[in-house]
């Protein structure tokens, strides 16, 4: 019964996938042609619509086909036409499938940077290109060393997604840690914190000097999951019962929307500061969630 359900699953977002990237594309090569910036920009819930219409089935899988239970805790007043930057800890795949399904229809439609090979994944890099999601190429710091012109590349591509923002509603998700919690991971960090990764404060640094007043408030989400951490697999297989999500809306701290990160060390320590603060409480707020009950 459960491989039977997971098949079930599985051919049901395959399906899905395909006739909502199809009319996606469509519109969006449609958005392209358009003779102005307003007609374009009025083309665009067209073409959220059709992407949330694919996440609602997704979420519905979730919700009938699984014995998954999303347990939420709001402490935020959400806005359909808000500019929202949403700052979460990243402990697996599923954490997207989550975010989707807590906050689609919700809020602006979520972008995600991605790392620039995922363009190539079949059906779906093409989607999230039409959908604007901003592509990185996260290099490393031995290839900015061999290759100094790189190390602008990343600030370039998030300052044009920005611009582009500014303009229409927006959720901009960052995954601050910057890759997948891992124990490995964890322990090379040294266990800076119980249940996260360090925080890396660059990118949400560069995305609030681009946007300035035009973000109007951050989403401080925090994930767990009391059954370990799941993969794409267990989600599927029916192995995940429960996720636990805390949503805490902050407001943006005026004094660092304006600022060098890159060249001002002051600015970077007091930056880094409140970073480092915000994700201290988070390690108590996922603490907290993976209590007992």
């Amino acid at each position: 019964m459960a491989a039977l359900r997971s098949l079930l699953i599985v051919l049901l977002v395959a399906t899905s996938t395909v006739l909502h990237v199809v009319p996606l594309l469509a519109a969006s090569l449609l958005k392209a042609v358009l003779p102005s910036r307003r007609l374009r920009r009025a083309s665009d819930p067209l073409v959220t619509g059709i992407a949330e219409s694919w996440i609602g089935v997704n979420s519905w899988a979730i919700d009938r086909l699984t014995p998954t239970r999303v347990v939420i805790g709001m402490d935020a007043t959400l806005r359909r036409d808000g500019h929202y930057l949403m700052l979460a800890n990243h402990q697996s795949w599923v954490d997207i499938l989550v975010l989707q399904k807590v906050f689609n229809q919700r809020i602006p439609f979520m972008r995600f940077f991605l790392k620039r090979q995922l363009f190539w994944v079949p059906l779906l890099g093409l989607a999230w290109w039409a959908l604007d999601f901003p592509f990185m190429g996260r290099y490393s710091k031995k290839e900015i060393a061999r290759r100094p012109e790189l190390a602008g590349r990343d600030i370039a591509a998030t300052r044009r997604a920005c611009e582009k923002f500014c303009e229409i509603p927006v959720t901009i998700v960052n995954f601050v840690e910057g890759t997948r919690f891992t124990p490995a991971k964890h322990a090379r960090q040294e266990r800076a914190y119980r249940h996260l990764l360090r925080p890396k404060s660059g990118g949400v640094a560069f995305v609030l000097d681009a946007m300035g007043d035009a973000l109007h408030a951050i989403l401080d989400v925090t994930l767990a999951y009391p059954g370990g951490r799941p993969s794409l697999v267990d989600l599927v297989a029916g192995r995940v019962g429960e996720v636990r999500v805390h949503v805490r809306e902050r407001a943006i701290p005026p004094e660092l929307v304006t600022g060098d990160y890159q060249n001002d060390r002051a600015f970077r320590a007091r930056f880094q500061q409140w970073m480092n603060g915000l994700w201290a409480q988070k390690d108590e707020d996922v603490e907290r969630l993976l209590a007992p009950r």
